[in-house]
């Protein structure tokens, strides 16, 4: 059987009405590059229901999106005018996460996700890179088409021995860039696996996890199976989901 991989919803407004929604890239990442059943969670902002979440699900991707963490999470200034929150994913996902390591179920983080398991394990995060010095502008410009929005935008390098290393026998990767927020300080318990040129911390993996858990900063999910470095990612997650299915089954 696929193993069921839960994606936690973002609130978004369309006209009049709230929605929980998830992106179709981030589900076809689930089912063509992890081999996963997708299985979308509502942002409620309850952790109440959490636990059944936890004991349902074989794994879990925390996806990216147009909004932003509110900075009270890890003790930043506040958000300028305009910034694009969703406290209801806030307060669903970071307490996920803390339960996800808990219970040892795997779980692969990107773009946003990314920043979430930082901010759940205690580290900070940069709000605009690209007015740090000597920081790039990570950001993709919206004017331009899809294809050149997620085209290779900068070199990351692999940490020796590390876990993307050791899954894709390479030192470094070109990668799509699309984000203005970072990790400014990585997170106790976090070990890093990739950087980008101008310094930023682009993966880490959580130290000493008995599961999958693992987060990239760029979008590995955008036509994964056509990308050696994305179908390596997706394929250890689903990996590490059947095992846990197994596991739970047995």
């Amino acid at each position: 059987m696929r193993p069921l991989i839960a994606i936690p919803c973002d609130i978004r407004q369309i006209g009049a009405h709230p929605y929980h929604a998830v992106g179709d890239k981030y589900v076809r990442g689930v089912t063509d590059g992890a081999g996963g059943i997708p299985w979308l969670v509502p942002a409620l902002g309850d952790g109440a229901w959490l636990d059944e979440v936890v004991d349902r699900v074989d794994g879990v991707m925390l996806t990216g999106s147009p909004s932003n963490i509110e900075p009270f999470h890890y003790h930043g200034t506040p958000s300028r005018a305009g910034t694009l929150h969703d406290p209801a994913r806030d307060s669903t996902t970071l307490p996920l996460i803390r339960k996800l390591l808990q219970r040892g179920v795997p779980f692969l983080g990107i773009c946003r996700g990314f920043q979430e398991i930082n901010v759940a394990f205690g580290g900070t995060l940069y709000q605009h890179v690209q007015e740090e010095p000597g920081m790039r502008d990570h950001r993709e410009s919206p004017d331009d088409p899809l294809e050149q929005q997620y085209a290779p935008a900068h070199r990351v390098a692999f940490t020796a021995e590390g876990l993307l290393a050791r899954l894709t026998g390479l030192k470094e990767a070109q990668v799509n860039s699309l984000h203005q927020q970072g990790v400014r300080e990585l997170a106790p318990g976090l070990s890093e696996e990739a950087r980008a040129d101008d310094g930023l911390i682009e993966a880490f993996s959580v130290s000493g996890a008995k599961q999958f858990a693992f987060a990239v900063q760029w979008h590995p999910e955008w036509r994964c199976t056509g990308n050696p470095v994305s179908q390596a990612i997706f394929g250890a997650f689903g990996e590490a989901c059947r095992a846990h299915q197994s596991a739970r089954r047995a």
